[in-house]
Formats: C-alpha cells, structure tokens, sequence
C-alpha cells in the first residue's frame, strides 16, 4: 500500500470518526430537549410562608382521658416501625376502647429530603377526611418514596392518593401549591417549644418518651397517667390542640 493511499485511508477513518461524535452530540441533545421534566420533591419550606398555628391530626376521640401527643416524620424509620407494627395493637386496644386518642405532629427532619413532600401529602388527604389512610400508606410503603428511592416522590404519593380514594385532581392541586406548609411548620415548631430533639417522640401525661415503645411500655405510661389523673383531682393536663383540618 502506498503512502498516498494508507492517507487517504486514514483519512477516511478520521472524517469518520468525526461524524459518529457529531451524531452522538445531536441525539443528545435530542434527548434532553424532548425529555419530559421530572417533578421535583419539596426539599425545603418555602422561607415565605411563616409557622401557622399548630394543629396536629387526632387519631381517636377528643374525650379520651388520656390524650397522647406525638411528634414524627414520614421519612424516619422509626417511625415507620412504629407505625407500622406497635400502633395498630394501640388503636385496636385503647384507641377504639375510648382510652386514649393520639394527636399526631409533623416534626420533618433537615436529614430526609423527601419527608416534606410526605407531610404535605398527608395534609392534602386530610382535607378530604383521609389523614389516616395516607399516614398508612406513607410509613408502610417509606421505602419506594424515600430519599435514596427517588427525587420524585410525588409519583408514588399519587398512587396511593388512587388506592385510597381520594379526588386526584383536588389533593395533586393542594399538593402543588404546598397550601399546607405554614400549618406543617407550626407543627414542627410545636415540637422544638417542648424539646422534641429527635422522632418518634411521644408525651403521654406527664411523661415523654422517645424512640418505638414498644406496646406494653406505651400501656404502662397510659396507664400510670390514667391512675395519676383519676388520683389527684385538678391533675393539670394540656388542653386539648385544635382539631385537624
């Protein structure tokens, strides 16, 4: 083969070469341009919107003699544990028995950057009488929406506001304009009054707790308030919190 040839050749190869990089580029940015954009999660409060008022969602009666507060985040799996394997024994036991209601209170952790989006979920099923279900479906499916599962929880969010009924269109249209976050920072702001440092934390009578009591631990503390109330007349306890929305 001769010089003037194997050049030619090799200049073949290059222009080649060049083409098939050109190409890549172009389908690219094809790509990234046709690429539908992905929905962002609820990372951060929005700094305009002040605390509201806290208000808690009330699991159980109003009436209950032991009125028991906890402060949680849908992202921790503590809480997910709890929810999921001690509480349903607490709501069959005392719950629905009249014993004791629970008041539930967002407290988002900085550590989880999808738990925002999880308490405006809940919220947004709230408005429509489902904070209960949604509080289900968030802790025993935590690990398909968490922070290492996704960036867009509200993907899966969707699926449950599906399964348990709710209006789509009005729960996706609360969600976007995150309508609840004032009341979820109230909320958390709540905790930090009282020195809530970490989630679970629960305050039964006179008493808190933090981490997942198990059962016969949150009976016993129902029950040595329920016996220091019926005990001490004019015993002080917290008026109840205002009722959810």
């Amino acid at each position: 083969m001769t010089a003037k040839h194997r050049g030619r050749t090799q200049g073949r190869r290059f222009a080649a070469a060049l083409f098939a990089i050109a190409l890549t580029g172009v389908l690219v940015i094809v790509g990234v341009m046709l690429r539908k954009p992905t929905p962002k999660t609820i990372a951060e409060p929005d700094a305009g919107r002040p605390a509201a008022n806290a208000e808690g969602y009330l699991m159980g009666s109003p009436s209950a003699p032991v009125q028991v507060v906890e402060f949680a985040d849908f992202e921790c799996p503590t809480c997910a544990q709890f929810a999921t394997v001690i509480e349903p024994d607490i709501r069959t036991k005392l719950i629905a028995t009249g014993q004791v209601a629970i008041r539930f209170y967002d407290f988002p952790l900085p550590v989880h950057k999808n738990t925002w989006a999880a308490s405006v979920a809940a919220a947004c099923a709230n408005d429509q009488g489902k904070f209960v279900e949604m509080h289900d479906r968030l802790f025993i499916s935590q690990n398909d929406w968490n922070t290492r599962a996704t960036g867009a929880p509200k993907l899966e969010f969707k699926k449950y506001v599906a399964a348990i009924g709710l209006d789509i269109a009005k729960w996706e249209a609360c969600f976007d304009t995150r309508e609840h976050i004032a009341t979820i920072k109230g909320n958390m702001a709540e905790g930090l009054r009282r020195g809530v440092n970490g989630t679970p934390t629960f305050f039964i009578g006179n008493k808190n707790i933090a981490g997942s009591p198990p059962y016969d631990t949150f009976k016993q503390m129902v029950d040595e308030a329920l016996a220091t109330k019926n005990a001490a007349p004019g015993y002080p306890t917290a008026a109840p919190a205002p009722r959810g929305r």
